[in-house]
């Protein structure tokens, strides 16, 4: 009788023994999902610039960049072609405008930065990383992002080193200075119009800009709807860019800080620092909700404090232009 039973039970744990396996499984590969995605959704951590301990012109500026492309080459996710991260839109946004930010460093380095004079010969290391920096940044092979990000960050050590040796040059000067940050107001403008165009109540908006004169034709107005499934993707994008501005003034802050203490503009760029640091929170969801809603709108939220950053930048700008 006892052997019959234990026959039986043998039996049913045969029976059951394909399901338990495959729902072990299911169960298995769910973690494995769960922890790809987590551990790929995670925004990187401010530096401390200062502990770069460069004590060449330009040395914070170009270890910056040269650690902000390393960051991207070295988990590049906007590219991503293969399950399960090929499912993720937020961090691919974020890199997104990290991306943005560090090519406005690398042109106005090129452009300006690394020469006395517009005219001068352009520095063919800082040109070549420049030219790597603009390959698409979805293209998957040949060649992939990523290899293009780590050939950008080879040139920039090149120039790194060949500023030690006095063969390259940086020139910190106040009109330089003035150039980069036009660059980034202009991108952080674009940036908070995407923001602000995110409440479901704005629809359209006619395209006549201040000092434009009204023709007695009507105006067609523009469509700047933006879908409810793009918001978090221009929420996350402007959190890249303020990511990135925000390490770039930190190195700015150390390769300037003649000019800025000359300019008394030391506690200005402070203040525009305290603000992008303020930009990086983290909500369970992306609401957009309006005025009158319980659920807050993340967009607006974001936008306040990122485009005071901005009107700070614009201070700054000004501040260096006077004598």
């Amino acid at each position: 009788m006892a052997k019959e039973k234990q026959k039986r039970g043998l039996f049913g744990w045969l029976k059951k023994g394909p399901w338990i396996l495959t729902l072990a499984a299911i169960v298995a590969l769910l973690v494995f999902v769960v922890s790809v995605m987590i551990i790929n959704s995670r925004k990187p951590q401010y530096h401390d610039v200062r502990s770069l301990g460069e004590s060449i012109r330009g040395g914070y500026f170009v270890r910056i960049n040269q650690i902000l492309i390393k960051e991207m080459a070295d988990n590049w996710l906007p590219n991503d072609i293969f399950w399960p991260t090929v499912f993720l839109d937020n961090m691919p946004n974020f890199q997104i405008g990290e991306l943005e930010v560090v090519r406005y460093n690398i042109r106005v380095l090129r452009d300006n930065l690394s020469r006395m004079r517009t005219t001068d010969k352009l520095d063919a290391d800082v040109d070549k990383a420049f030219t790597s920096l603009s390959n698409d940044p979805y293209k998957w092979w040949f060649p992939s992002a990523e290899s293009k990000w780590k050939e950008a960050n080879k040139h920039l050590d090149a120039y790194y080193r060949n500023l030690r040796a006095g063969k390259s040059h940086f020139y910190p000067r106040a009109d330089n200075l003035i150039q980069l940050l036009g660059q980034y107001a202009s991108l952080m403008g674009g940036v908070n119009t995407r923001l602000i165009n995110a409440p479901r109540d704005i629809k359209e908006a006619l395209p006549v800009e201040q000092g434009q004169e009204k023709t007695t034709s009507p105006e067609k107005p523009v469509d700047v709807n933006i879908p409810w499934y793009k918001v978090d993707d221009n929420f996350y994008y402007a959190q890249g860019v303020a990511y990135a501005l925000h390490e770039s003034l930190q190195a700015i802050r150390l390769d300037f800080l003649a000019v800025l203490t000359d300019k008394n503009s030391l506690g200005l760029v402070d203040k525009i620092l305290e603000d992008l640091s303020r930009c990086n929170f983290e909500p369970l969801i992306v609401f957009n909700g309006h005025p009158g809603s319980i659920f807050a709108n993340h967009s607006l939220n974001l936008s306040g404090i990122f485009n005071d950053a901005r009107q700070k930048i614009n201070s700054l700008i000004t501040a260096l232009a006077q004598g």
